[in-house]
C-alpha cells in the first residue's frame, strides 16, 4: 500500500470523494492492495469503459454513483447507484458507463 493510501486508514471517508471524475477519461485509486486482494475505486466519464476481459478471480462491483452497462457472458445488465453485481471467474466481462459513474471493485485472490 502507498505512503497515500495509509492516511486514509482509520478515518471515516465519504468514498465518492476519493476519486473525481475527469473529462473523456476513467480514474482508479487503488485503496487496498494486498497478496489476497485489491479494492479498487473507479471513476468513468460517460461513454468510456473497460473492453471485454477475463479475470481469474470473481470480482465484486458496486456501484456508487451513476449507471453502467455491465456485460457478463453475453448478458449485458444495467447496475445502477446502489447496486451491485457479482462478475464470475473466468467469464468475459465488458462496461460501459451510461452517464458518468463510479464503482468500487473488489477483487478476492482466492
Amino acid at each position: 500500500m502507498s505512503n497515500q493510501n495509509e492516511t486514509l486508514i482509520g478515518q471515516a471517508l465519504t468514498i465518492n470523494e476519493l476519486a473525481a471524475y475527469q473529462s473523456g477519461s476513467v480514474v482508479s485509486r487503488t485503496l487496498i492492495d494486498k497478496k489476497i486482494g485489491t479494492l479498487t475505486l473507479f471513476a468513468f466519464d460517460q461513454g468510456q469503459g473497460l473492453s471485454e476481459h477475463t479475470a481469474p478471480y470473481d470480482a465484486f462491483v458496486q456501484v456508487l454513483d451513476g449507471s453502467a452497462a455491465i456485460t457478463i457472458g453475453g448478458k449485458e445488465q444495467q447496475v445502477d447507484a446502489g447496486q451491485m453485481i457479482i462478475m464470475p471467474a473466468n467469464v468475459p466481462h465488458s462496461l460501459r458507463a451510461e452517464q458518468p459513474f463510479k464503482m468500487l471493485l473488489v477483487m478476492i485472490r482466492a
